[in-house]
């Protein structure tokens, strides 16, 4: 008795390799316009497959637009993990790391306007969506990693003293994340004003660092 032909088996590297590509076709669409003019079939088109494709590594938009939302993060937090002055920033006082946190929003302006672009447009899309809890924990996955990295230089302020740590934690996350964050984001997609003569944006973003900076510095507070 004939058994029929055996199903075939996904190869896991094609299978990886195709999802990579649908991720990296849809940022490069979405980074490029609003995320809302984007259709599932312009991205299968534009990637080479068949929205059935699309649909099966991705079974609706928004676990596609979150998807890619942590893919890109992770990605940027990968390389910023590289330009660290220090393994696990041996050495380094907890004001030291601090400045280095805020000029990550720096390096996000100079070299990854395409990022700040992009979350301008799925903060929107997101909003707009309403998107459930569920569907947007990858994301959230990546901004609480985000958190334990800032505790851990709270903490070791708590210990060298270096910073000040009257004000919760919490809130100073909190500020330092949506002002660099809000600032590199409107210069990157021109949200700010231009004098006559121009100006030099990384000179400013630059001032607004180092304002933070000396605003939670233990030295500058005493």
């Amino acid at each position: 008795m004939s058994m029929g032909k055996p199903g075939r088996r996904k190869n896991p590297e094609q299978t990886a390799a195709t999802r990579k590509a649908l991720i990296e076709k849809s940022y490069e669409l979405f980074s490029g316009r609003s995320i809302e003019s984007v259709s599932i079939a312009e991205i299968a088109k534009a990637s080479g497959f068949g929205d059935i494709t699309v649909y099966r590594y991705f079974p609706s938009k928004p676990i596609l637009v979150v998807e890619v939302a942590a893919w890109k993060w992770t990605q940027f937090k990968e390389e910023n993990i590289k330009r660290r002055p220090a393994a696990d920033f041996e050495g380094m006082t907890s004001a030291e790391v601090f400045e280095f946190y805020l000029a990550s929003f720096l390096e996000l302006y100079k070299n990854h306007r395409d990022i700040l672009r992009f979350n301008q447009f799925f903060n929107v899309y997101v909003q707009s969506e309403n998107i459930p809890t569920d569907v947007m924990k990858p994301y959230k996955d990546v901004i609480l990693d985000l958190g334990r990295q800032f505790h851990w230089i709270y903490e070791k302020a708590r210990t060298d003293h270096a910073l000040r740590t009257d004000e919760p934690e919490e809130i100073m996350f909190s500020k330092t994340l949506h002002l660099m964050l809000a600032a590199v984001t409107r210069y990157a997609v021109g949200l700010v004003y231009i004098p006559e003569k121009g100006f030099d944006a990384m000179a400013e973003l630059g001032f607004m660092k180092n304002a933070i900076l000396r605003e939670y510095s233990a030295a500058e507070n005493r």
